[in-house]
């Protein structure tokens, strides 16, 4: 029992089948870890509700109706609606509130047999790169509490790192799963656009957000990628209507031949040497293992932030107006009309970065911006994915850094949301062109922080992003070493 939580997914799915643990057993070891609230990677725990499903995966178990995941625990951030669990998104304006019904996502990790541990602490509405814009307080890095753990997917990635469970949904819009994956030293893959449903996901970014895993090794994400994938065309109309596939299959496919595209732009003023060498290092891995490095380009790399950072807001300022106080959620007390409550309840219960970029996004899509902005930024997203298929045609998978240092301290952004943006540079293009990314652990940095290495893929190449990443764990233990103490 005492290092169950050093066990992998996989790992864990095998003793459970064979019966040597129960998933009773397994809840509970995670659930005793979860005490105390290291970290304060969880916004919602319920040891009834993880017990309850811990037992009805035993009886599955011993009747033979098993799901393959079935009994291993895993934890969803807060921005996946959830019936036995509160869902937040890390705001006031939510607090405390309860969805009728389970996410997509939520639900199929349920019938692959999946036990749920509680919710995870997050940005509020995903919209951050540090984790410190979550109303109810900062997450700490396992490496250094003194340090971000990233964000938004802050708490998952965390959970991760710290043992607190052995998986954990994450999304990401513009690099919300690889970078706090590379922040903590785990694996975080965001699949192509459409991949996962996002019914049930509360919306940042319609056109960005996606559902992905976040776990220790590629192996363990390829296991709940394959049972978090699949159409869902009825409930979300941006959900691509095909079946998911088993990524674990080609997992063990060998890498000779393989050609990596590494894009100039990626690699000059700004990346930390610390982060460099670390990915250097992976890359000459890779070289070992027979993949090939080919110079490529991505020209606008630099444009992706200006980008982002219209159309996200744009699409935020839209999504977030439903969040009035009308129907669900935080209600100011005092008010006169109901524009007054309107107004109070919003200016109560949004934290100070998700009303920044709702004002953004209100003044980029206004009259007489419009097409100054709005449709110029659209048009520019066109072009970034052009040069990635332009990338694709002298490579297979593309690689570089998550991000261009490793996690920073508390606090020292707290004056300057640019700096946090500009923290993006490498992840944003991707997310505009709706690729599939991830952040594979890659070394260590200044202060023995994490270090991960970022791989793109092309449209539904998440296989050939597993098979690369795995290969490369096959080769190194970066993902295997573990904060001091976990």
């Amino acid at each position: 029992m005492s290092d169950l939580h050093n066990l992998s997914v996989k790992a864990l799915a095998s003793l459970l089948q064979t019966k040597e643990v129960s998933a009773v057993e397994v809840a509970t070891r995670f659930l005793a870890r979860m005490g105390g609230n290291p970290h304060n990677a969880f916004l919602d725990i319920d040891s009834e509700v993880t017990l309850a499903q811990a037992r009805a995966s035993d009886a599955k178990l011993a009747d033979g109706t098993a799901g393959p995941l079935e009994g291993v625990p895993v934890a969803h951030k807060d921005v996946f609606v959830t019936r036995e669990f509160a869902t937040t998104a890390g705001s006031k304006i939510l607090s405390g509130y309860r969805s009728p019904f389970d996410a997509t996502v939520v639900q199929r990790l349920r019938t692959a047999g999946m036990v749920t541990l509680g919710k995870l602490n997050c940005d509020e509405f995903a919209m951050g790169s540090a984790n410190e814009n979550s109303a109810y307080g900062p997450v700490q890095n396992p490496w250094d509490t003194a340090r971000v753990p990233g964000g938004s997917s802050g708490g998952s990635a965390a959970a991760v790192a710290a043992g607190l469970a052995p998986a954990a949904t994450g999304t990401d819009t513009g690099g919300s799963i690889r970078q706090p994956a590379s922040f903590c030293g785990i694996t975080g893959i965001k699949p192509t656009y459409g991949r996962a449903s996002r019914f049930g996901l509360i919306a940042y970014a319609s056109s960005l957000d996606q559902a992905g895993p976040m776990a220790r090794s590629a192996e363990d994400c390829a296991l709940l990628l394959s049972a978090m994938c699949g159409g869902d065309i009825d409930r979300d109309s941006t959900s691509l209507d095909m079946p998911s596939e088993d990524f674990s299959a080609s997992l063990n496919h060998s890498l000779e031949g393989l050609r990596i595209g590494i894009p100039k732009e990626f690699f000059g003023e700004g990346l930390h040497a610390d982060v460099r060498a670390a990915v250097d290092g992976a890359l000459s891995e890779y070289e070992k293992l027979g993949a090939k490095l080919v110079p490529i380009s991505l020209p606008r790399t630099e444009l992706s932030i200006p980008v982002y950072y219209i159309i996200a807001p744009a699409e935020a300022s839209s999504n977030l107006s439903r969040f009035d106080g009308v129907k669900f959620g935080h209600r100011a007390k005092d008010y006169t009309d109901l524009v007054d409550m309107y107004k109070k309840t919003r200016a109560e219960g949004f934290g100070n970065e998700v009303k920044r970029r709702i004002m953004t996004g209100a003044y980029v899509l206004s009259h007489g911006y419009y097409d100054a902005y709005y449709l110029q930024a659209q048009k520019i997203r066109r072009m970034i994915a052009d040069d990635f298929q332009n990338a694709f045609k002298e490579c297979d998978v593309i690689a570089g850094p998550v991000a261009p240092s490793v996690a920073w301290k508390f606090g020292e952004n707290a004056n300057d949301p640019v700096a946090d943006y500009l923290a993006d540079i490498f992840t944003l293009p991707a997310s505009l062109a709706g690729l599939p990314g991830m952040s594979v652990p890659a070394g260590f940095g200044a202060g023995n922080m994490p270090v991960g290495l970022q791989l793109i893929g092309n449209y539904f190449k998440e296989a050939q992003l597993l098979n690369a990443a795995h290969r490369l764990q096959q080769a190194t233990d970066f993902h295997l070493r573990k904060p001091e103490g976990i």
